[in-house]
């Protein structure tokens, strides 16, 4: 199910991809089968069952990916699902490297689609530990050591924007890519914005950016 707002978002993600353009769209139509509500978040496909998340498609340089927002409460049969870090306590995803590999996996992915509706209709949460600490990045720390202020910047942020930050730098395997990623958002942290906060103050979903900017 999608309105013909959010297929216009989708589309144009489809249409600008440069890469996995083509496993995007199988994704898109697998997902779609299972009768989930197509949305756009975090400038991704986002598909939902009862407003709730359950999977999201997106893509990184080696793979793309099919990520399940309560993945650590998937049985996993397979054993495909995939802790994108030892911080990310509760999505997993599933990665792909080619559009055959995910016509091959079909069945395979609706069943685990269904398992997570089904997580959903059930109401289970994830034990989220609070308590977790999460590693700075060796890349982010030589940062808080030159500029002081950027460091109580960050630490003025909520939790959830901490991590959501340390996550986004840890991803790279390159520190060269870390310390890119550091620098691009040296500035909004120092605003005392989150990596998803609106900096463009057209957004529908505040304080969070939906990408309105691009649609004016």
């Amino acid at each position: 199910m999608t309105n013909s707002g959010t297929k216009l978002k989708v589309d144009e993600f489809l249409s600008n991809a440069k890469e996995w353009k083509e496993e995007y769209k199988k994704l898109r139509e697998i997902v779609l089968d299972c009768e989930l509500t197509e949305d756009f978040k975090w400038m991704h496909p986002c598909y939902t069952f009862g407003n709730k998340n359950i999977v999201l498609i997106h893509g990184f340089k080696e793979y793309c990916a099919l990520l399940f927002h309560k993945g650590a409460l998937l049985q996993d049969p397979r054993g495909i699902l995939i802790q994108q870090t030892e911080n990310v306590q509760s999505a997993r995803q599933i990665r792909f490297t080619n559009v055959e590999e995910i016509a091959e996996m079909e069945n395979i992915l609706k069943a685990y689609i269904l398992e997570a509706i089904e997580v959903e209709k059930a109401g289970l949460k994830v034990n989220v530990k609070k308590d977790i600490e999460f590693t700075i990045p060796e890349e982010l720390q030589t940062k808080f050591d030159e500029i002081p202020a950027l460091k109580t910047a960050f630490e003025a942020l909520t939790p959830g924007r901490q991590r959501a930050y340390i996550y986004h730098f840890s991803q790279p395997k390159q520190s060269k890519t870390r310390v890119a990623r550091i620098e691009k958002c040296m500035q909004r942290i120092l605003n005392g914005k989150g990596l998803n906060d609106c900096t463009c103050g057209h957004s529908q979903k505040m304080p969070s950016c939906d990408g309105s900017h691009k649609y004016i």
